[in-house]
Protein backbone atom coordinates (compact mmCIF):
# COMPACT_ATOMS: atom_id res chain seq x y z
CA UNK A 1 0.00 0.00 0.00
CA UNK A 2 1.44 3.35 -0.96
CA UNK A 3 2.01 6.02 1.48
CA UNK A 4 0.72 9.59 0.58
CA UNK A 5 3.30 12.66 2.14
CA UNK A 6 2.35 16.09 1.93
CA UNK A 7 5.71 18.05 1.87
CA UNK A 8 6.42 21.81 0.45
CA UNK A 9 8.51 24.78 1.54
CA UNK A 10 7.55 26.36 4.18
CA UNK A 11 8.41 30.31 5.81
CA UNK A 12 9.41 30.66 9.26
CA UNK A 13 6.00 32.05 9.74
CA UNK A 14 4.13 28.94 7.93
CA UNK A 15 3.70 30.10 4.59
CA UNK A 16 4.20 28.23 1.21
CA UNK A 17 4.85 30.55 -1.66
CA UNK A 18 6.12 28.80 -4.91
CA UNK A 19 7.73 31.52 -6.50
CA UNK A 20 9.13 33.26 -3.00
CA UNK A 21 12.00 31.41 -2.45
CA UNK A 22 14.40 28.28 -4.41
CA UNK A 23 15.81 25.44 -3.05
CA UNK A 24 19.66 25.46 -2.88
CA UNK A 25 21.66 23.79 -5.03
CA UNK A 26 21.94 20.39 -2.34
CA UNK A 27 18.00 21.24 -1.60
CA UNK A 28 17.41 20.99 -5.39
CA UNK A 29 19.30 17.46 -5.60
CA UNK A 30 17.14 16.25 -2.93
CA UNK A 31 13.93 17.22 -4.92
CA UNK A 32 15.45 15.64 -7.75
CA UNK A 33 16.25 12.01 -5.88
CA UNK A 34 12.67 11.91 -4.42
CA UNK A 35 11.25 12.52 -7.29
CA UNK A 36 13.00 9.79 -8.76
CA UNK A 37 11.61 8.05 -5.90
CA UNK A 38 8.52 8.40 -5.78
CA UNK A 39 5.83 6.06 -7.05
CA UNK A 40 3.40 9.19 -8.29
CA UNK A 41 2.74 12.43 -7.70
CA UNK A 42 -0.93 13.76 -6.21
CA UNK A 43 -1.99 17.99 -7.10
CA UNK A 44 -4.63 20.50 -7.28
CA UNK A 45 -4.97 22.03 -10.21
CA UNK A 46 -3.06 25.27 -9.51
CA UNK A 47 0.30 23.63 -8.37
CA UNK A 48 -0.45 21.12 -11.40
CA UNK A 49 0.00 24.00 -13.31
CA UNK A 50 2.82 25.56 -12.00
CA UNK A 51 4.66 22.28 -12.17
CA UNK A 52 3.51 21.84 -16.05
CA UNK A 53 6.81 24.18 -16.87
CA UNK A 54 9.15 21.59 -16.87
CA UNK A 55 7.13 19.47 -19.37
CA UNK A 56 8.89 21.68 -22.17
CA UNK A 57 12.74 21.96 -22.09
CA UNK A 58 14.29 25.29 -21.45
CA UNK A 59 17.43 26.44 -23.10
CA UNK A 60 18.91 28.08 -20.04
CA UNK A 61 18.49 24.91 -17.97
CA UNK A 62 21.43 23.58 -16.43
CA UNK A 63 22.24 19.77 -15.81
CA UNK A 64 20.41 19.53 -12.46
CA UNK A 65 17.31 21.30 -13.92
CA UNK A 66 16.98 19.21 -16.94
CA UNK A 67 17.76 15.80 -14.34
CA UNK A 68 14.55 16.95 -12.64
CA UNK A 69 12.60 17.83 -15.35
CA UNK A 70 13.20 14.03 -16.68
CA UNK A 71 12.24 12.67 -12.66
CA UNK A 72 9.29 15.20 -13.08
CA UNK A 73 8.28 13.67 -16.90
CA UNK A 74 8.71 10.47 -15.87
CA UNK A 75 6.45 9.75 -12.82
CA UNK A 76 2.65 9.75 -12.85
CA UNK A 77 0.83 12.18 -11.90
CA UNK A 78 -3.21 12.55 -11.05
CA UNK A 79 -4.68 15.78 -11.01
CA UNK A 80 -7.73 16.81 -8.61
CA UNK A 81 -9.70 19.44 -10.61
CA UNK A 82 -12.99 20.16 -11.46
CA UNK A 83 -12.19 22.64 -14.17
CA UNK A 84 -9.60 21.28 -16.37
CA UNK A 85 -11.00 18.93 -18.94
CA UNK A 86 -7.53 17.65 -20.02
CA UNK A 87 -3.91 17.10 -18.08
CA UNK A 88 -0.81 16.19 -19.99
CA UNK A 89 1.59 13.56 -20.67
CA UNK A 90 2.03 10.84 -17.87
CA UNK A 91 -0.94 12.46 -15.99
CA UNK A 92 -4.55 11.15 -15.23
CA UNK A 93 -7.29 13.92 -14.05
CA UNK A 94 -9.87 12.93 -11.25
CA UNK A 95 -13.26 14.64 -10.84
CA UNK A 96 -15.25 12.68 -9.11
CA UNK A 97 -14.76 10.98 -5.61
CA UNK A 98 -11.74 12.42 -4.28
CA UNK A 99 -11.83 9.97 -0.87
CA UNK A 100 -12.95 6.84 -2.88
CA UNK A 101 -9.67 7.84 -5.68
CA UNK A 102 -7.17 8.44 -3.53
CA UNK A 103 -7.61 5.03 -1.43
CA UNK A 104 -7.75 3.22 -4.71
CA UNK A 105 -4.44 5.09 -5.82
CA UNK A 106 -2.86 3.95 -1.93
CA UNK A 107 -4.33 0.33 -2.38
CA UNK A 108 -3.02 -0.06 -6.18
CA UNK A 109 0.00 1.10 -5.52
CA UNK A 110 3.67 1.05 -3.39
CA UNK A 111 6.16 3.31 -2.35
CA UNK A 112 5.48 7.28 -1.84
CA UNK A 113 2.66 9.04 -3.63
CA UNK A 114 3.34 12.69 -3.00
CA UNK A 115 0.77 15.56 -2.41
CA UNK A 116 1.24 18.74 -4.21
CA UNK A 117 -0.43 22.04 -2.96
CA UNK A 118 -1.65 23.20 0.25
CA UNK A 119 -5.30 23.07 -0.05
CA UNK A 120 -5.50 19.35 -1.58
CA UNK A 121 -3.61 18.42 1.68
CA UNK A 122 -6.18 19.86 3.73
CA UNK A 123 -8.69 18.43 2.03
CA UNK A 124 -7.10 15.05 2.28
CA UNK A 125 -5.77 15.59 5.87
CA UNK A 126 -9.93 16.30 6.80
CA UNK A 127 -10.54 12.80 5.10
CA UNK A 128 -7.43 11.45 7.06
CA UNK A 129 -5.58 10.37 4.06
CA UNK A 130 -2.11 11.86 4.67
CA UNK A 131 -0.05 9.79 6.15
CA UNK A 132 2.96 11.57 6.52
CA UNK A 133 4.15 15.46 6.70
CA UNK A 134 7.50 17.02 5.86
CA UNK A 135 7.87 20.66 6.05
CA UNK A 136 11.15 22.02 5.07
CA UNK A 137 11.81 25.32 6.75
CA UNK A 138 13.33 28.09 5.13
CA UNK A 139 14.85 31.27 6.99
CA UNK A 140 12.35 33.29 5.17
CA UNK A 141 9.81 35.38 6.86
CA UNK A 142 6.87 35.88 4.18
CA UNK A 143 3.93 37.62 5.80
CA UNK A 144 1.45 36.41 3.27
CA UNK A 145 0.93 33.13 0.72
CA UNK A 146 -0.92 29.90 1.58
CA UNK A 147 -0.63 28.32 4.61
CA UNK A 148 1.05 24.77 5.16
CA UNK A 149 -2.01 23.61 6.80
CA UNK A 150 -5.12 25.10 5.36
CA UNK A 151 -7.04 22.80 7.25
CA UNK A 152 -7.42 22.29 11.02
CA UNK A 153 -4.29 20.72 12.01
CA UNK A 154 -4.52 17.03 13.01
CA UNK A 155 -2.72 15.97 15.86
CA UNK A 156 0.62 15.25 14.81
CA UNK A 157 3.90 13.74 16.28
CA UNK A 158 7.46 14.49 15.40
CA UNK A 159 9.09 11.70 13.33
CA UNK A 160 12.56 13.19 12.45
CA UNK A 161 14.72 15.94 12.15
CA UNK A 162 17.28 16.36 9.27
CA UNK A 163 19.68 19.47 8.37
CA UNK A 164 19.75 19.59 4.50
CA UNK A 165 21.77 22.38 3.62
CA UNK A 166 22.73 25.36 5.34
CA UNK A 167 19.98 26.82 5.70
CA UNK A 168 17.08 24.38 6.10
CA UNK A 169 15.94 21.58 8.19
CA UNK A 170 13.39 18.99 7.26
CA UNK A 171 10.74 18.03 9.75
CA UNK A 172 8.56 14.65 9.33
CA UNK A 173 5.50 14.28 11.26
CA UNK A 174 3.32 12.05 11.18
CA UNK A 175 -0.43 11.87 12.65
CA UNK A 176 -0.08 11.14 16.18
Amino acid sequence: MAKLVFGMNQSLDGYVDFMAFAPSPVLFRHFIDQAKANAGSLYGRKLYEIMSYWDEDQAEWDAAERDFAAAWRSGHKWVVSSTLKSVGHNATLIDGDLETAVRGLKAEHEGEIEVGGPVLAGRLTELGLIDEYRIYLHPVVLGKGDPFFVAARPPLRLKSSEKLDENVILLTYVPA
